[in-house]
């Protein structure tokens, strides 16, 4: 008895036919024939009662229906947990505060293990810190340095950020802004900048933001829209526009400097890809 001899009365029992089962399988109804003819064989009954034009599932085709689909369903389950368990493998999971250092992070590790996947969440600084200690994320990206002697990290990119004045702004023409000569005004911004959001919020108490969570549909707006936006210096970051002009914001808490993290235990995998990343830095440094 074959697993291929199971799927094949699944599929007579669900069309009613031979020739439909075989069209569905993809094989000839001779062949299929023969191949339940072999299962009737191994079980040492007949599955269908046979008349010249037509057959019918019995019940011992019924009985063994019932067992080949508990048996399917086993088969899939097992090809369905070898994949998670195979993607889990290939997968590394990132928490960050912010999104440019996992653009950066994704693009290094495509380039050096095209088959692994970076999968980020962008969090808080606290609900980064928690998923780094308890081992629910691989790596870790933060806005600090990291003192505990069970975390490694590394500096890994530095950030500026700008504000996106629109052509024919009153602020177009400026060398350098500030973020009060920035507070009262209203600012197109997108809603997945995780550690930014706090800095927009906290410099800005009397600014308008119109969040958009959706990221391509942020870009377009930056296109059409005449609201101020900001935009970072991380050579992933596509907010940039022609129609726009990308102005310093000299505070500092417009510059800032992450690093990444892992655990001092994290498997063979994830050590590899710290070390990736640190020879990366140093040579850009």
């Amino acid at each position: 008895m074959e697993l291929e001899q199971l799927r094949q009365l699944d599929e007579i029992a669900r069309y009613g036919t031979l020739q439909a089962a075989a069209e569905r399988l993809h094989i000839s109804q001779s062949a299929l024939s023969r191949s339940l003819r072999r299962l009737e064989d191994d079980l040492g009954q007949p599955l269908f009662d046979r008349t010249r034009n037509s057959m019918q599932i019995n019940a011992s085709g019924r009985l063994a229906l019932e067992h080949a689909r508990l048996m399917l369903a086993e088969e899939r389950r097992l090809r369905d947990d070898f994949a998670a368990l195979a993607k889990r493998e290939r997968t590394i999971r990132v928490a960050s505060v912010a999104p440019a250092p996992t653009w950066r992070l994704s693009s290094l590790v495509l380039e050096q293990y095209p088959t692994t996947i970076v999968e980020p969440d962008i969090a808080s600084e606290r609900d980064v810190d928690s998923r780094l200690l308890n081992g629910t994320c691989d790596l870790a990206i933060t806005a600090y340095r990291p003192s505990l002697p069970t975390i490694s990290s590394q500096r890994f990119m530095h950030e500026d950020l700008y504000a996106n004045v629109p052509v024919g702004h009153v602020l177009h023409d400026r060398e350098s802004l500030t973020f009060a000569e920035l507070d009262g005004l209203t600012f197109l911004v997108y809603g997945g900048i995780g550690f930014w959001h706090d800095i927009h919020t906290r410099m800005l108490p009397f600014a308008q933001f119109v969040s958009q969570p959706d990221r391509t549909i942020f870009l377009q707006q930056v296109r059409t829209s005449n609201l101020l936006t900001f935009t970072t210096n991380a050579p992933e970051n596509t907010s940039r526009h022609e129609s726009r002009r990308a102005i310093p914001i000299t505070d500092p808490e417009a510059h800032v400097t992450f690093y990444l993290c892992m655990r001092t235990d994290a498997p063979e995998r994830v050590r590899t890809l710290f070390e990736l990343a640190q020879e990366t830095t140093e040579a850009s440094l």
